[in-house]
């Protein structure tokens, strides 16, 4: 038998063994497919310990449940801030997302002189973040808990960290929502939607903030202009 021969024979038996190799990682990934899946779909929920804040803000776009300023309204009732923001973008000039969050934290029980009612026009959290930061400016807002979605929770912390003075302690409190399960989430057409648009947003959030700083609270800021509702106090 030449050298070539051999040469030959050594190359397709690395080749089978190659293909024999990555069969069985396939295999075993198949098999741990679930346990990774859930660790994927949990790893966007972030829970802060909770303490005590100057105030709750609910994201806007709450779903159909709401099930943000229900969790917002049990913290409140829980006594963990003495006020709650109803954060919103308008639909209409005569009517908003804010004023559904509102109406919903007012079922459950939070007195109208608790709610501040804002209406904004973000497109997005970023912008959405910088809006509520003019108001938390204007009002002297130092410690702030923000109620989300259990699966918005983990890019929503990054984004008002990276937005917020440094000086404005930033947490993050997770709502349930009934169209992401974390243990479930690739079974439902809306789980797989909510988990690809968030693993896009999180990437294009850290490409948008990568070369944001923190710096403490401005004059600037202090006097950005904000649109919101006074509560009737």
């Amino acid at each position: 038998m030449n050298a070539a021969t051999c040469a030959q024979r050594g190359g397709i038996l690395f080749r089978l063994m190659s293909l024999l190799l990555l069969a069985a990682i396939f295999f075993l990934l198949f098999l741990a497919r679930d346990p990774l899946l859930r660790l994927a779909g949990n790893w966007w929920i972030v829970q802060d310990p909770i303490e005590h804040a100057d105030v709750i803000v609910v994201l806007g776009d709450d779903n159909y449940g709401g099930e943000r300023a229900a969790r917002a309204a049990e913290l409140f009732h829980a006594g963990w801030a003495p006020q709650v923001v109803a954060s919103g973008r308008m639909m209409r000039t005569y009517a908003g997302v804010a004023e559904l969050i509102q109406h919903d934290l007012q079922s459950d029980g939070v007195p109208t002189a608790a709610v501040v009612r804002f209406d904004q026009h973000a497109d997005s959290t970023r912008t959405e973040a910088e809006a509520l930061r003019g108001l938390a400016a204007q009002r002297h807002w130092r410690r702030i808990l923000v109620v989300t979605s259990n699966y918005h929770t983990r890019r929503a912390r990054y984004i008002f960290r990276k937005v917020f003075p440094s000086d404005v302690s930033i947490e993050v409190a997770s709502a349930p929502d009934s169209e992401y399960n974390p243990d479930r989430w690739w079974h439902s057409r809306s789980g797989l939607k909510i988990f690809f648009t968030e693993s896009v947003g999180y990437v294009f959030a850290m490409w948008e903030l990568r070369k944001a700083e923190r710096v403490t609270t401005s004059p600037a800021q202090m006097s950005m202009p904000v649109r919101w509702h006074a509560p009737n106090w």
